[in-house]
């Protein structure tokens, strides 16, 4: 049920798999293993010991399950564990000894459960826990948290937000080593039951949302310790704050509290003239701010004026005072409503202005000298506005620009000389635009230009200058565009640079295996990472001859969703340092791929061929994957695997077969003996079926028993020839003892045929298991079970005769065998039911273990086959049986229950009738319960 990380051999996930016990997961696990997934699924309950036999597990997942109860020592033995997840559970109270032997936890996931309580000792053995999370709980104190987490020497945090809290205390103080102490979003309006040294110890406390509204509330603690005071989303007065309490001024975020111009100018005040690191007046809705309105503010590094209401933003210069101006690094107005740049006429020169960021604005524009006021910035970002317009002189002056975002705007032209100021630009993002051609010298004066994004534009073509000029770049996205073709001449300015070249998603198409020009990648001889996934709208459809010509750096390839006819067997021939190649999810009819095309690919560690339509695996193909260790060969047309596998991949590591039809034939008798020798891990192997099994059998159980069955054939064989040759030689040695011979044999004969009616009718417990969906229980409480029961057949019903508090897969496998037959009562509903797909499968067991086929199908409704392919695990069950089904006229259900009670009495199942007169002939013949 887990899959081994191959980067990582001791990580392991057993994410959304509907394991309902630990044991499902863990119990074949080795105990080496050292991190653990099993987030997603089903868990109720944590027994104790559960992961005793993982004793060097460091981090344990177990966050969305349904776990309402964890037995005293259900950690035990996890003696090395640093993390623990159990967010978003069903925990309501926690038991003393839960936790006991996490002595080495360090951070402690539970929120998002509903805990009401905390047992005073619950966290006594974590003496090393520094990280405690509670969010989103129904704790309504602080007070008994207080005491839980009092004995947790080297506590860091404790997060408390979306509880129940209404009050501070009563209560010990916090523990000392607390630093951060998170009480968002809870009900402490009043700060009730606080004391002067329950905070002493903390640094950064956050009140945000509390609906606290008055200052006097914090007269009654100490916080004069704080560096940071954080009290969003209530209606307070800052200002009344600070002559309430004894808070530094420096330590009180204003963000969020509404604060007006003019009391920008007293707080910042009273913050004193010594430097600041971040001056924040975030989320405050403001509007407007004139000319020296944060004059008054001290001296700070970062200015943040994001989430307010600003339309407009004069020159930054003229906003501040003389001694502000040269601290300032960084100056970010995000989430604002900002439609222009201003263009200053005589700018006061922010000389180490280094950051801008003006994301999610409305800009428009940017004009000539917009940010002449910032020469030494290195990092400008304008990217989700609308801007629609850059200027040939909008960036004059930033020489010193490393990074430009331009992305997620509306720019469609950019104008040649638009960047011929930035020479020391490195990276710039023009992503998510409306860019259809690139004019020469566009890029001109980008000679250090090491990344270029232009994805997800209307680029059609790419002129031969298109790129002229980049001769350091290294990363090359032009992925989602509209490309039809790309020249070789096109990457011959970058041709001794280019790293990373992504065209994934463009409108390439190849229909010939030869080429009509020289190969589009020959020049590139540098290149490491291709990606080509995702050609639209029909794909690549072929790789033509030496595609791939000159890459002989690429490690890394990407060919997926192209819907591939063929591939040239030559395409890959110059790719000798791959690592990586993904072909998944690109079968277009192709059927299997060509011999010798993955010939010398030998240094290859990742081979993905998902969903290609593969038929078999050839030595012609992959033969010389002599390094490869992943192999993933999921939905393919694969029915056996060749026994020849583990030498021709004596490296594999990680075997992928998932929804593969493979055969439970003697074809693949020799998987079982091979995995268990292997190193090979082959994904959630126990849960494939049978893909020529109608009942959807496990394919390892069943390959299983066919070893089996040829072990006792060939015994048999044997014996029958042993027997034979015997049986010559007494014929010519001893004559007159033949007859006697024949009739002893006769004698045995008839024994035999005996003692195998007594076993063939053995008594059962129930006539007939009925197996339904919850959806359809008014019909077979309504109309079959009173019907089947007139006519005293023994019904065994699951909310009736199953055993309370057994395991519901015994309960269904009990009913199963202590039945003659089992009736499936199929409908749609019953199609998407995980356990009627699993009462099926058990029903369908019984043909292996008694060679007798038990199930009787009655369908509720018509459902076409079509539909019935989705449902892969049943459907082969329900498209090679004769079936019943429910007619709406009350004339033809008489012989519908006839036929069904005959079919549950004699062990012969009726199939569905065909021609309406033959219906209704018997219908006249038929009387009562099935009797003629």
């Amino acid at each position: 049920n887990c899959i081994q990380l191959p980067r990582d051999p001791g990580l392991f996930r057993c994410v959304q798999r509907f394991l309902e016990t630990v044991a499902s997961a863990v119990g074949d696990l080795p105990p080496a293993t050292t991190s653990l997934n099993i987030s997603h699924n089903l868990l109720t309950r944590l027994p104790p010991a559960a992961f005793a036999r993982l004793p060097r597990l460091r981090t344990l997942d177990l966050a969305y399950n349904h776990l309402a109860s964890m037995a005293p020592g259900a950690f035990s033995g996890l003696g090395a564990l640093a993390t623990l997840d159990l967010a978003h559970n069903r925990l309501a109270a926690l038991a003393e000894g839960t936790f006991a032997g996490l002595g080495n936890l360090s951070s402690l996931r539970l929120d998002h459960n509903p805990l009401a309580s905390l047992a005073p000792g619950v966290l006594l053995p974590l003496a090393n826990l520094t990280r405690l999370s509670l969010r989103g709980g129904h704790l309504p104190a602080l007070g008994p948290v207080a005491v839980a987490i009092g004995h947790l020497p080297r506590l860091q945090l404790l997060d408390l937000c979306g509880n129940n809290l209404s009050a501070l205390g009563p209560g010990p103080p916090l523990p000392r080593s607390l630093a951060t102490l998170r009480l968002c979003n809870n009900s402490l309006w009043g700060l009730a039951g606080g004391t002067p040294g329950l905070l002493s110890a903390v640094r950064v406390l956050d009140l945000s949302y509390n609906n606290i509204s008055e200052p006097a509330a914090f007269s009654r603690l100490r916080l004069r310790n704080l560096s940071r005071l954080l009290v969003a989303g209530n209606p307070l007065d800052a200002l009344r704050l600070l002559e309430a309490s004894d808070l530094r001024p420096r330590s009180l975020d204003v963000s969020g509290l509404r604060l007006e111009l003019a009391q920008v100018g007293q707080f910042c005040r009273r913050l004193g003239v010594t430097r600041l690191r971040r001056l924040e007046l975030r989320r405050n809705g403001l509007r407007e701010l004139p000319e020296g309105s944060l004059a008054a503010c001290p001296p700070a590094a970062t200015l943040d004026l994001s989430g307010n209401r600003l339309w407009r933003l004069g020159c930054l210069g003229a906003l501040l005072g003389p001694g502000q101006r040269g601290e300032l690094r960084e100056v970010v107005v995000e989430h604002n409503l900002l439609q222009r740049l201003p263009f200053c006429r005589q700018p006061q020169v922010l000389p180490r202005l280094l950051n801008v960021s003006l994301r999610f604005n409305r800009i428009l524009t940017v004009g000539p000298g917009a940010f002449a006021e910032a020469p030494a910035l290195r990092l400008l970002r304008l990217d989700v506005n609308g801007l629609a317009r850059l200027d040939r002189r909008g960036l004059q002056g930033l020489r010193g620009l490393r990074e430009l975002r331009l992305d997620n705007n509306r720019l469609a032209d950019l104008f040649p000389g638009s960047f011929a100021h930035l020479g020391r630009l490195l990276t710039l993002n023009l992503r998510n635009n409306r860019v259809s051609v690139l004019f020469p010298g566009t890029f001109a004066g980008l000679g250090r230009l090491q990344t270029l994004d232009l994805g997800g534009n209307n680029l059609r073509h790419l002129a031969a200058d298109a790129l002229r000029e980049l001769g350091g770049l290294r990363r090359l996205y032009l992925d989602r565009n509209r490309l039809q073709e790309v020249s070789a001449k096109t990457f011959v300015p970058v041709q001794a640079s280019l790293e990373v070249l992504d065209l994934r998603a463009n409108a390439l198409r190849y229909v010939s295996h030869r080429l009509r020009q020289q190969p589009p990648f020959r020049h590139l001889r540098r290149l490491y990472d291709l990606k080509l996934q995702a050609q639209r709208p029909y794909g690549l459809r072929i790789i033509p001859q030496r595609f791939f010509q000159g890459l002989t750096s690429l490690q890394s390839l990407f060919l997926a969703q192209n819907s591939l006819l063929a591939i040239s067997a030559d395409a890959f021939d110059d790719l000798g340092q791959l690592r990586y190649l993904t072909l998944a999810d690109s079968s277009g009819g192709m059927g299997d791929l060509p011999a010798g095309v993955f010939k010398n690919l030998t240094l290859l560690r990742s081979l993905d061929l998902e969903n290609m339509g593969l038929r078999r695996l050839a030595p012609q193909v992959f033969g010389n994957l002599s390094q490869l260790e992943r192999l993933q060969l999921a939905k393919n047309e694969l029915r056996s695997l060749d026994w020849r596998l583990e030498g021709w991949l004596p490296a594999l590591r990680y075997l992928d077969l998932r929804k593969c039809p493979l055969s439970c034939s003697c074809a693949n008798a020799w998987l079982p003996a091979w995995l268990e020798r292997s190193r090979v891990q082959v994904v959630y192997l126990y849960n494939y079926t049978c893909g020529d099994g109608g009942a959807g059998a496990t394919m390892m159980v069943v390959v299983t028993m066919v070893m089996m069955m040829a072990v006792i054939m060939a015994t048999v064989v044997a014996m029958v020839v042993t027997a034979m040759v015997i049986v010559a030689v007494m014929v010519v040695v001893v004559v007159p003892m033949v007859v006697t011979m024949v009739v002893v044999v006769m004698v045995v004969v008839m024994l035999v045929l005996v003692l195998m009616m007594v076993v063939m009718h053995r008594r059962y417990a129930y006539d007939s298991f009925v197996s339904y969906n919850s959806a359809d229980e008014g019909w077979v409480l309504g109309e079959l079970v009173p019907e089947l029961e007139r006519c005293s057949l023994r019904l065994c019903l699951h909310h009736r005769d199953f055993s309370p508090g057994r395991a519901i897969v015994d309960n269904i496998v009990d009913a199963i065998y202590n039945s003659r037959k089992t009736v499936c009562v199929v409908s749609r509903g019953y199609l998407r039911s995980e356990w009627c797909s699993l009462e099926i499968q058990l029903a369908s067991y019984r043909l292996f273990d008694e060679l007798r086929d038990v199930l009787v199908l009655v369908f509720l409704e018509a459902i076409p086959e079509a539909e019935l392919a989705v449902y892969h695990r049943m459907r082969r069950v329900l498209l090679k049986r004769t079936y019943l089904r429910w007619p709406q006229q009350p004339q033809a259900q008489r012989l519908f229950w006839a036929k069904l009670a005959r079919a549950l009495r004699s062990g012969y199942e009726e199939g569905e009738e065909q021609e309406e007169g033959e219906r209704e002939e018997e219908e006249e013949e038929e009387e009562g319960c099935g009797e003629p």
